[in-house]
């Protein structure tokens, strides 16, 4: 079943920093809102115990995590044995579905990272201590303080002609005064804020200033409710409503497209049971609602709405408003309800691009143009366009795409989400729905 990619961040600190009982708290904070919200724990300590009252697993879930990962050299809670220590990214790219995951722990994951510094642990007073000498002198986050170690500074005033900083030689004097070149300062390396770093928690004033001046926002400790914010803002998965449009009847075909049959049943199942895995919310434009009664009880988990067209006029755009002004989400999925091989795959491949790039639209494009109705809409950008373009009687669904930001979404990323192709193939006679059937029983996707 596809579901979408969860997207993760990762919550560090030293030892004794705090961090299970901030996740604890955060997810609670998430779940309450509503979010689906999973967690890894990694443990670099060989074995762990699992889901006894107390401990970290069972902390996670009895905040309301609905999986909990538990990671360890040799071991991972599911349970498995493994060779060797599993890698996050691939621990989170079996968690499919969360809006969003939290993990605990994996410093060096390559995932965003928030930072927890709390004044009552040593290490941590250290590390505010250093966080705050690099944000003064300016250096990066990712520095290698370990040179310190060897007597340099990562930046001096001389710069190559590249505008590269190169390391300088330190004086004595100097050398004694950094902060970071204590003897622990190959351990404070280590585990240090980095270029990974999007948020630091903390009740130490000296490390809230330095990722201040580092622009990187700081939390108290007792601030869940904000940080909540901030990871629901900026890292959760954002919803999408999935549109099938069915319309109403066809004069080709005689009745409803939707209610044609379609190997032994009504061909709006099949787009239901393709789609819906990847639907937040499945909402079916029709006229005919009367019909396709028979949806919501087979179906009563899905919570299927049908929606009746806002504008009683017909043609492509009038059927795209619709769709975006009934949508509670986000994104907007939109498919016709005869693409009998539309893909799940490709509306998650559309909504990830529509999130990396900050589309208003992702529509798939080949040599004959633009396939709007297999196309990913950002409804707040969208919304107003479209009806911008209705009142000066426009009726073609791509004609406000100047309007907007457009992400062209190319044949080569088409077949790279689905390689069977086929995903904007749609029945307008009986004699194409019959030609579609066959291919269907070809792929043996019939049941």
């Amino acid at each position: 079943m596809i579901k979408f990619p969860s997207p993760a961040v990762s919550i560090v600190g030293r030892h004794n920093s705090g961090k299970t009982t901030l996740i604890e708290k955060l997810i609670a904070e998430l779940v309450g809102r509503g979010l689906d919200v999973g967690s890894v724990k990694h443990h670099s300590h060989v074995g762990f115990d699992i889901d006894i009252p107390g401990k970290d697993s069972w902390r996670h879930r009895h905040a309301g995590a609905s999986e909990t990962v538990i990671a360890a050299p040799g071991q991972m809670a599911r349970i498995q044995t493994t060779n060797g220590e599993a890698e996050c990214a691939d621990i989170v790219a079996s968690m499919p579905g969360h809006d969003v995951v939290i993990v605990e722990g994996y410093r060096k994951s390559g995932l965003p990272t928030i930072e927890i510094m709390r004044a009552g642990n040593k290490a941590d007073a250290r590390t505010a201590e250093v966080f705050a000498e690099g944000a003064r002198k300016g250096w990066e986050l990712g520095t290698d303080f370990t040179q310190f170690g060897r007597g340099s500074m990562p930046y001096a005033a001389e710069v190559r002609p590249d505008d590269r900083p190169v390391a300088q030689p330190l004086g004595q004097a100097e050398e004694d005064r950094l902060a970071c070149s204590n003897p622990d300062h190959a351990d404070i390396s280590n585990k240090m804020p980095t270029a990974a770093t999007v948020a630091v928690v903390t009740d130490i004033p000296l490390a809230a200033e330095a990722a201040g001046m580092y622009g990187i926002p700081a939390f108290d400790i007792d601030d869940v409710a904000g940080l909540a914010d901030f990871l629901q803002a900026s890292f959760a998965r954002p919803r999408v409503s999935m549109v099938v449009q069915a319309g109403g009847e066809s004069r080709r075909m005689g009745r409803s497209k939707a209610t044609v049959p379609f190997c032994g049943r009504p061909l709006i199942c099949r787009l239901v049971e393709r789609l819906s895995p990847v639907a937040d919310e499945l909402i079916i434009t029709t006229n005919e609602p009367k019909e396709l009664a028979f949806l919501q009880e087979q179906y009563p988990e899905l919570g299927i709405r049908f929606e009746s067209d806002v504008i009683n006029e017909r043609g492509a755009l009038p059927g795209l408003y619709t769709a975006l002004r009934c949508a509670r989400n986000p994104y907007v999925a939109v498919v016709a309800c005869d693409m009998v091989l539309a893909s799940p795959s490709l509306v998650v491949a559309e909504a990830l691009e529509m999130t990396r790039t900050g589309a208003d639209v992702v529509v798939p494009v080949n040599k004959h143009g633009f396939e709007p109705f297999h196309a990913i809409y950002r409804r707040s950008g969208c919304l107003p366009a479209v009806r911008a373009a209705l009142n000066e009687g426009e009726k073609r669904a791509q004609v406000f795409f100047n309007q907007v930001n457009v992400c062209e979404f190319p044949q080569k990323k088409v077949l790279e989400a689905e390689p069977m192709g086929g995903c904007f193939m749609n029945a307008n006679t009986p004699d194409e729905l019959a030609a579609l059937e066959r291919i269907i029983q070809d792929r043996i996707e019939c049941e």
